[in-house]
């Protein structure tokens, strides 16, 4: 994927979650998800009863409305946000006043979500096409920016952050799951398609997305590893290389960072060194 073009790595990925979607699937980023797998990477039993039939697909690797701190009212933006998943129990957090918009560049995944939208009461939500590099949303109207397991996709990781930035309100907050480097992944591993797709190959480092963050304006940057992820690491490239090992490599982290309110405000670099 390293001498892959931001266009054509775009194809790959639609292509890969086209598929998903289309058959509906469950897959944890390349391997059939076990049935217990969502309340594996933090989802409560509770949590994902408000989800309706088809929203859960496997693919995240934690849950960003856990740790999100989501207040009746908020407009909450999802990166990435597939069939939906994320955006219904976020919606269930907002409740009624609040928004919770959906944004993904594959067509049959927004078809999918606006589904199971449907089968349920989730007026709140609403679903757009388009590429987190390009976000289709206006300046400063979100309160908290939310995604699983979806910016280690993007061929330019720092626009993703600078779009965070741009859209969401003074004061606003990222909070994120996303695979992140930690270790050496061999070149043969990084060139495959399916290593991309499956939230190994494009995984950054710490140092990578702290800097990624700060350039973009943020403050108060925590990165930080969501814990017990290695046996499900381990799970979604099992068939990749058989001599080596994901969870040696990359780790499941919980990223947060909050747009200050005013320009003035100093950058507060919180996270764990590698």
């Amino acid at each position: 994927m390293n001498e892959r073009t931001e266009t054509s790595t775009h194809q790959v990925v639609q292509r890969y979650y086209g598929t998903i979607a289309i058959s509906g699937a469950s897959s944890c980023c390349g391997s059939p998800a076990p049935t217990d797998y969502s309340q594996r990477i933090g989802y409560s039993p509770d949590v994902l009863e408000v989800l309706p039939d088809g929203a859960d697909l496997g693919l995240g690797c934690g849950n960003p409305t856990a740790f999100a701190l989501l207040k009746a009212g908020e407009t909450v933006l999802d990166l990435g946000s597939g069939a939906g998943m994320d955006v219904f129990i976020a919606a269930s957090q907002v409740g009624k006043n609040g928004r919770v918009i959906g944004v993904d560049m594959t067509q049959d995944m927004i078809d999918r979500a606006n589904r199971n939208a449907a089968k349920g009461d989730f007026s709140q939500v609403e679903f757009r096409l388009g590429l987190i590099e390009d976000l289709p949303v206006d300046d400063d109207s979100i309160d908290v920016v939310i995604s699983n397991c979806v910016v280690n996709l993007s061929p330019d990781k720092a626009q993703v952050y600078q779009e965070a930035f741009r859209v969401l309100k003074p004061g606003g907050r990222l909070s994120i799951s996303d695979p992140v480097r930690v270790g050496e992944i061999p070149p043969e591993v990084l060139e495959r398609e399916d290593a991309y797709c499956s939230c190994i190959a494009g995984a950054a480092s710490m140092a990578e997305i702290h800097g990624w963050l700060q350039d973009a304006g943020f403050a108060q940057i925590r990165i930080t590893p969501k814990g017990a992820s290695d046996a499900v690491i381990n799970e979604w490239n099992a068939g990749v290389n058989a001599g080596f090992t994901p969870a040696q490599a990359v780790v499941s982290m919980v990223i947060e960072a909050v747009k200050p309110v005013a320009e003035s405000s100093a950058v507060i670099p919180q996270m764990q060194q590698e």
